[in-house]
């Protein structure tokens, strides 16, 4: 296998509006935070797209803010669209509980662990802000999807993924005991 073969994965980051799905992404890609990080993707107005957004996805991260149950119970609709607009069935879910690093917690890990089972998804806790979490739940999200079989391999036959390692001091490859592999 040719190492400096690099394999694109479609991964979704879908959920409420607020919940930090933004700051997820740009805490694993750039080790960045903004607070002030404006929410454009969730706005009704970018709804037409949903269809398209959804083809041919691999992983799906589904995020909600363990400081507002509201996004919590929100989750059954995201996976009825996810149902709905996703292409295949052997599609790699995740359940990210975002801003535990806040105080004012409504929603329980174990409720999150149990709603992740219930569904077959893998299960984490995190924070962009902290960064706890964050570069595992990518991690393990990615892992999954390269083990299942016909997920990947189909399109992209005889190419190999490879997963880049932080530099130490930014989050590095431990789960900090986050990690629910289900």
């Amino acid at each position: 296998m040719d190492e400096d073969v690099l394999t694109t994965l479609k991964i979704l980051i879908i959920g409420e509006s607020g919940v930090g799905k933004s700051s997820l992404l740009l805490r694993f890609t750039d080790d960045t935070f903004d607070p002030e990080l404006a929410d454009t993707a969730g706005q009704e107005r970018f709804r037409t797209l949903t269809p398209s957004y959804y083809r041919g996805a691999q992983g799906v991260i589904l995020v909600y803010d363990v400081t507002r149950r509201d996004t919590f119970v929100k989750l059954d609709n995201w996976l009825n669209e996810l149902e709905t607009y996703c292409t295949r069935n052997d599609i790699v879910n995740m359940l990210v509980g975002n801003k535990i690093d806040k105080e004012n917690r409504e929603v329980d890990r174990n409720e999150g662990l149990k709603f992740a089972r219930k569904h077959s998804m893998l299960f984490i806790e995190a924070s962009a802000k902290t960064c706890d979490g964050v570069q595992c739940a990518f991690e393990e999200l990615v892992e999954k999807i390269i083990q299942t079989p016909g997920l990947w391999e189909s399109e992209n036959q005889n190419k190999g993924v490879k997963l880049l390692d932080r530099e130490e001091g930014h989050g590095g490859g431990a789960c900090g005991g986050y990690c629910s592999v289900l």
